[in-house]
């Protein structure tokens, strides 16, 4: 199989969809692996390492797309990109098409088949490939919240960790899944005062016992959301149904009571964000003012460390991209079930059922239309 790299086009979007480990993988498996030239500078990975394990480095990101089979990339594709694919072929990357309607019909139009990295699922249900990214953002949450909180940035002027005979800050998380739990790594280990809300009683009773009390674990309810919501410095919106988009759990009534220069960062952009004020931002202007509240709403967060999240990404997907292009998307799938699940659209059809209601579509399962 031909399988395309090419490089992002989403602005300030700095990771790339393989690494060279990924592309030797391949190679050694028989299949053809085309980089467009740059596309992994920004990683810290030259064309020369591509070059060494085997791809063809492309001078340009059309040839990429003119012939690739699959193509492997980190977001999903802009209008510039579409016209460039070739008709049918298989596209991987992440996607969120929940509140992308246009996109949906674009890539449809062009009988694209669409495998979403956030909506494929391991036998228990959970995310192998949404999972590092979620690792990340949930790091980078806190960490920018706080930088957010300085003085200098809008923010109240609070060390989140506080110090001797000063409190610490309040920090407010909207769902214990990766991103929550992940936030709230980082958050206790500033020193902050924390407090993770989430429905599932067992996910507290996780979390409580990994943090050794030092995260307050609180059923999330209307209740319990209006009594901590206005005490937070930073809120972070950590809220993920797969392929979905975001429950809305902050009003904008809500966000009224919360104190000039506190701070909410809503990972949950993505998926249409769970806050009501929130919009999407960029890395070249993360923030705007609300009724006094900062918010940071940039749905590419992992982007910013990108090295990192290459590395991370890279090493999530490889298995899942070698057996698509050693066995076609059928084989693949019949192998790994899970894989189906990461099938948003194809033969025109939108394939994954989350992403149908969302956008109020109809919804054909992918295995009826191979």
């Amino acid at each position: 199989m031909i399988v395309g790299v090419p490089r992002e086009f989403q602005v300030q979007e700095y990771r790339v969809g393989m690494t060279p480990a990924g592309v030797a993988r391949l190679v050694e498996r028989g299949h053809e692996v085309l980089v467009a030239s740059g596309a992994g500078v920004d990683s810290g990975i030259p064309d020369e390492t591509y070059l060494r394990m085997g791809a063809r480095v492309c001078s340009n990101v059309e040839e990429v797309y003119g012939s690739a089979e699959m193509v492997v990339k980190v977001k999903e594709p802009t209008e510039v990109e579409l016209p460039l694919m070739r008709d049918g072929s298989l596209i991987c990357s992440f996607l969120h098409l929940a509140t992308r309607s246009d996109l949906v019909h674009s890539m449809s139009d062009r009988g694209l088949t669409a495998l979403a990295y956030e909506t494929v699922e391991d036998p228990r249900g959970r995310l192998p490939l949404l999972r590092p990214m979620s690792e990340i953002s949930g790091r980078m949450a806190t960490q920018v919240g706080a930088n957010c909180l300085v003085k200098e940035n809008g923010g109240k002027g609070i060390l989140l960790g506080g110090v001797p005979g000063v409190k610490p800050g309040v920090v407010v998380i909207l769902g214990g899944g990766t991103v929550g739990a992940n936030a709230a790594k980082v958050a206790v280990g500033m020193g902050a005062a924390v407090y993770v809300l989430d429905r599932d009683i067992r996910r507290l009773s996780y979390l409580d016992d990994i943090f050794g009390g030092r995260v307050k674990t609180v059923f999330s309810d209307a209740a319990s959301i209006d009594e901590l919501v206005p005490q937070a410095d930073l809120l972070i919106g950590a809220v993920l149904e797969t392929g979905r988009t975001a429950t809305m759990l902050v009003s904008e009534a809500r966000v009224r009571q919360m104190d000039t220069g506190s701070v909410i960062v809503d990972v949950s952009v993505d998926q249409g964000g769970c806050v009501e004020t929130t919009r999407p931002t960029s890395h070249g202007n993360p923030t705007f003012e609300k009724f006094g509240v900062i918010h940071y709403g940039v749905p590419n967060m992992p982007g910013a460390v990108a090295r990192t999240s290459t590395f991370a990404l890279g090493n999530a997907t490889i298995g899942f991209v070698a057996d698509l292009a050693d066995l076609g998307l059928k084989a693949a799938m019949e192998k790994d079930p899970g894989l189906g699940l990461g099938v948003n659209i194809h033969n025109g059809h939108v394939t994954h059922r989350g992403v149908a209601e969302s956008l109020g579509v109809p919804f054909c399962e992918v295995g009826d239309l191979l």
